[in-house]
């Protein structure tokens, strides 16, 4: 992830942080699950407050730029619908199950492809 804050800048530091961030998850250099740096890191290497990144942060997440996962971090959420955010969500959870059953890729292809056929009826 690459953000560079501009002190010269007229917009205030938290917002240059928000703008940056939006811009590249809409942009898709962050893509949708990507693990964004802890607050405190990410403050850390901008030479921010941790108060200044975490106002950010919360206007991402109002914004549904990003989401908040507990203790997991903070992730890039995925873009559009509700649904297609919903559906973005599952299948990166079936992605990661999968890998960690050791299925390869054409594998857990074929198991999707299968439960669309029974669901679509197809």
């Amino acid at each position: 992830m690459s953000l560079k804050i501009h002190i010269d800048d007229s917009a205030p530091p938290y917002e240059q942080v928000r703008a940056r961030i939006s811009e590249q998850a809409r942009s898709g250099a962050l893509p949708v699950g990507y693990r964004l740096p802890t607050v405190r890191a990410l403050a850390e290497s901008l030479g921010l407050a941790v108060n200044t990144v975490a106002k950010a942060y919360r206007a991402l997440e109002g914004d549904g730029v990003i989401e908040t996962r507990g203790r997991n971090g903070t992730f890039v959420a995925a873009a559009g619908s509700a649904a297609e955010r919903e559906a973005s969500l599952a299948a990166q959870a079936y992605a990661e199950r999968a890998r960690r059953l050791g299925l390869g890729e054409e594998e857990a292809l074929a198991a999707v492809r299968d439960a669309l056929r029974a669901a679509y009826g197809t």
